[in-house]
């Protein structure tokens, strides 16, 4: 079939790999940071097109045939009528919109109604509450928008030169706050309510389906989302859960349905290849190790949290941290503390507090693991992905405590190989040789693999520790 290739424009910078259809062999990598500041909340999305270019240089697209494009998520790039940029882009790190997701909730209804209706209840990151705060701070902005988009769907656009024609995928577009995952439609409505007025939005397109061709031949996939793509480059498939590990955490799982939860703890993603991927997420994870890390004085940080960790023994001799330090999303108690308990003068030994950081913070992705777990998701085996899910003590416990296999992939630009993925089903499909069901069946991430074996009983034992204390400080945190 040829070459193809997948670009992902992140945060901060755009990674290229060319990969060969049949195998998904890495031929070239192109890379390019975004001329912007890391830590910038508005962007003029040609700083995007400026880092794809330096990233594409030298001839790295040389005989490529298909494209795919992965772009952060949570971005709302304003145009107006003639397609020109209203304001800078607002990105999925920009939290000014607190205030407007909450009004949002109110106006809707509660919780519940969202979570009905398009299967997840307003945060700031999202674009349905950027467009709240920009009705309500920017109001002449506002009203001249007249399309909405986010950068994987600008990108798109731009690398067909800006057709009548715009598009977007499920994947992206489940993650809005304005698209259904459950019913596959754009809810107008909610956009009028955020922004004051109707925009018009891109088409939706099929996880197979071409958003077009170039003026030089080159067919362009639909494109996804960073977390869709990165879900498509492992190869993930029902029964496969992935847990993120950041200071904040996620538990996300492939599922053949879309799953509206009236409390607001999932939120349902569609995901780039026709299936689900139902999300609960913890504010809380590897800030808690490093809060331990301080807490204990340890000048090696992490690894030297770990290695101590290890000296004690599953339990941490009674040691519980419920790791709640910034409040907490699942469950919700967005106004709580971490607590430690179980303080006996035998357990105040550093390498106990050591290990209840580890167990405490794996515990907690356990209970966000079972939100998805009681509503039917499968969770056979676990990928842990994050700097954190190297870590001796992590790969140690992670096994029992989730009760399945733990997968630990190598590095690598997950996102882009996704996205590179997709553009070679688009291509097959398009020549006849590729099912629009199923996409190209490529070697799975390099990893490595721990089994839970004859240690799942103490797992369960240091859940039921876990549960108990939580039970205790925070009953009914769970109740429906």
């Amino acid at each position: 079939m040829g070459i193809v290739a997948g670009l992902d424009s992140s945060s901060g910078f755009t990674r290229i790999v060319v990969c060969d259809t049949e195998t998904g062999a890495v031929l070239r990598q192109g890379y390019a940071q975004h001329p912007v500041e890391p830590k910038a909340t508005e962007v003029d999305p040609q700083a995007w097109l400026l880092s794809l270019g330096e990233a594409a240089s030298g001839g790295l697209l040389e005989g490529v045939q298909a494209i795919g494009v992965s772009a952060q998520q949570h971005g709302l790039v304003p145009l107006d009528r003639q397609g020109a940029l209203v304001r800078p882009a607002l990105v999925g790190n920009d939290k000014r919109a607190q205030v407007a997701a909450a009004d949002l909730v109110e106006a809707f209804g509660g919780r519940q109604a969202w979570a009905e209706a398009v299967g997840c209840v307003p945060q700031s990151a999202q674009p349905v509450a950027k467009l709240r705060w920009l009705a309500r701070t920017e109001p002449e902005a506002a009203a001249r928008v007249a399309m909405v988009m986010q950068p994987h769907d600008w990108l798109v656009w731009q690398l067909l030169g800006r057709p009548v024609r715009r598009t977007t995928d499920r994947g992206a577009a489940s993650g809005t706050g304005y698209w259904s995952a459950g019913t596959g439609a754009y809810r107008p409505d909610l956009v009028e309510l955020a922004l004051g007025h109707q925009a018009a939005l891109p088409e939706v397109l099929g996880p197979a389906e071409a958003a077009g061709m170039t003026p030089e031949g080159l067919l362009i996939s639909a494109g996804t989302g960073e977390t869709m793509a990165a879900a498509l480059g492992l190869g993930l498939g029902v029964g496969d859960a992935v847990v993120s590990l950041g200071a904040s955490g996620s538990v996300m799982a492939v599922h053949h349905e879309a799953l509206a939860d009236p409390r607001g703890m999932i939120t349902a993603f569609a995901d780039a290849a026709g299936t689900h991927l139902p999300v609960v997420h913890t504010s809380n994870a590897v800030r808690a190790l490093r809060g331990t890390a301080e807490m204990l004085g340890l000048d090696g940080g992490l690894e030297e949290l770990s290695a101590l960790a290890l000296k004690s023994t599953p339990g941490a001799s009674g040691l519980v941290l419920l790791p709640y330090l910034e409040g907490e999303r699942t469950p919700q108690l967005p106004h709580t503390a971490g607590t430690l308990s179980g303080l006996r003068r035998e357990s105040m030994k550093p390498e106990h507090l050591a290990r209840a950081a580890f167990e405490g913070m794996l515990c907690s992705l356990a209970d966000a693991m079972d939100v998805l777990r009681g509503r039917g998701v499968e969770v056979r085996r676990v990928f842990l992905l994050g700097a954190a899910a190297e870590l001796p003590a992590v790969q140690a416990a992670a096994p029992a405590i989730f009760g399945a296999q733990v997968v630990v992939p190598q590095p690598a630009d997950y996102a882009a190989l996704g996205a590179a993925r997709q553009a070679a089903w688009a291509l097959g499909v398009s020549q006849g040789v590729l099912s629009p069901q199923a996409p190209p069946a490529w070697q799975g991430a390099a990893a490595q693999v721990f089994e839970p074996g004859e240690e799942v009983a103490v797992g369960q034992a240091v859940r039921q520790q876990y549960m108990a204390t939580r039970e205790q400080l925070h009953p009914g945190a769970f109740a429906a």
